[in-house]
């Protein structure tokens, strides 16, 4: 199969460039090594829209940031995705962190962020309550916000798949080919042509352009570990509530998130590895000794899980995003670490303009950017309940009693554009399992409605694709 485009790696900056390439006259393949979309940065991250003060003036990170969450709103709105513009406090606790407020703050401004101000303790305090009462200002940034980040990936990749670009599961790219102008993309067992290749393959960005001889990355993991808590705790906070960051990054942070739960984190470390998402108790322990300095009422009592991302940071502290020094047909996407969420919509557009600029490639005017609104039960109303339960039954069943999510819900998860293949696909695009028992009570269900709607024993069913099949073999 010969597609115009391949975009390897299915995380929020392949989705978002398979999505705006679909908007042009262009076959679009989208390939991911996984078992599903958004399993990689995209799945574990602070899921915060952030509102660009802190990227350094002229940089990529600063332009596509402040472009990409101006956007979001709208986007959001047409993918259907929940997206709450709560804004950020970057809290001081010293004179001299209140000077790298005012650094930030002009620094935002030279961005074009929106709103900035620079408040004192007394209005810092009336806007958060529970801050620590030593901090004595913050950075407030209006702009900024909450979105859930592998929800806003699947999103893209649906409507990418809906206009028309196909995605490709379990496609692990080892070589790729040039004949001088056609790429020949193969997994070892597979195998499709495209005449322009698009690079987002994260922290693997490096390795696949050394495909084509593009020795030019290095990408650095750093990883960062985050504890959840329940949603008993998750209005502590209403804001966003950043540290002064670091050399490292943007510090701990406190946030609510979209769902109603209250997340802490994250760490930055450099490792050598690129699969190494284990969380530490020291780590998680430090964790915790950081968001007490901002909110000292919080605990681990609360705590339902932890988990830990990798981030693909690249020396240079930019993104890079263009066509590569060996060949003028592979795009490059490297280095998309934070901002890399709030700026997806922009570097989705960037990539496709690029693209098209070259194929000399027309928009099509039947592009459809509306995603079509997936159920969300928990949210309606008794009325709007009845009714759709009148109409089909299954929404009726009650599957995660912690999060509220139907029978009806989670088959409509597997019977997506890019649905559903494993149990945590279904919490992804579900919460199913995301509540406190952690899929204790729901787990065995989702995998009977997994196997039955893909007609398949029960045991080939896993929970993220491999080998991490839930059950080996039946005992009777």
């Amino acid at each position: 199969m010969c597609y115009d485009v391949a975009v390897i790696g299915a995380g929020v900056t392949g989705a978002f460039a398979a999505r705006e390439l679909s908007r042009y006259n262009l076959k679009v393949a989208l390939i991911e090594k996984c078992n599903d979309l958004a399993m990689g940065t995209s799945k574990a991250n602070s899921a915060i829209v952030h509102s660009g003060f802190d990227a350094v003036p002229g940089t990529l990170k600063a332009i596509l940031n402040v472009k990409g969450t101006a956007m979001m709103p709208e986007t959001c709105k047409e993918l259907n995705v929940p997206f709450k513009p709560i804004g950020s406090l970057l809290l001081a606790f010293s004179d001299e962190e209140m000077k790298t407020v005012k650094e930030l703050y002009d620094r935002g401004v030279t961005n074009g962020v929106h709103g900035l101000e620079i408040i004192d303790s007394a209005k810092l305090h009336e806007m958060e309550p529970n801050v620590n009462p030593d901090a004595v200002g913050a950075l407030w940034a209006p702009t900024a916000g909450i979105v859930c980040p592998y929800e806003l990936t699947i999103a893209a990749a649906e409507n990418a798949v809906v206009n028309g670009a196909e995605f490709m599961r379990n496609f692990a790219v080892s070589k790729i080919d040039y004949d001088g102008s056609v790429f020949t993309v193969s997994d070892g067992n597979r195998e499709i042509k495209a005449k322009y290749i698009v690079n987002a393959a994260g922290v693997y960005c490096d390795e696949i352009a050394a495909l084509i001889g593009d020795n030019s990355l290095h990408t650095i993991a750093r990883k960062g570990e985050y504890m959840l808590c329940d949603k008993t705790v998750g209005n502590l906070v209403s804001h966003v509530l950043f540290q002064c960051p670091t050399i490292m990054g943007k510090g701990t942070l406190v946030t609510p998130t979209v769902d109603g739960n209250l997340l802490l984190g994250p760490t930055a470390i450099d490792i050598e590895g690129k699969e190494d998402v284990d969380t530490n108790a020291d780590t998680l322990a430090l964790i915790l000794e950081k968001a007490q300095k901002s909110v000292p009422c919080v605990t681990t009592r609360e705590v339902i899980t932890s988990f830990a991302g990798l981030r693909a940071h690249l020396e240079c502290d930019d993104f890079i995003i263009g066509k590569s020094g060996k060949n003028d047909k592979f795009i490059n996407a490297a280095g998309i670490e934070s901002p890399g969420l709030s700026s997806a919509p922009a570097v989705g557009i960037m990539i496709a303009e690029i693209i098209a600029e070259d194929a000399g490639a027309e928009k099509r005017a039947d592009f459809n950017p509306v995603r079509e609104a997936p159920v969300r039960f928990r949210h309606m109303t008794n009325e709007e309940r009845k009714a759709i339960i009148a109409k089909n039954p299954a929404y009726g069943r009650i599957v995660c009693r912690c999060e509220t999510i139907t029978e009806g819900e989670i088959i409509d998860a597997i019977k997506a554009p890019a649905g559903a293949r494993d149990v945590d696909g279904v919490k992804r695009r579900t919460r199913a399992g995301m509540g406190r028992c952690q899929g204790g009570f729901c787990g065995s269900k989702v995998v009977e409605l997994l196997a039955e709607e893909l007609g398949v024993e029960i045991n080939e069913i896993t929970k993220c694709g491999g080998n991490s099949k839930i059950l080996y073999e039946r005992t009777k």
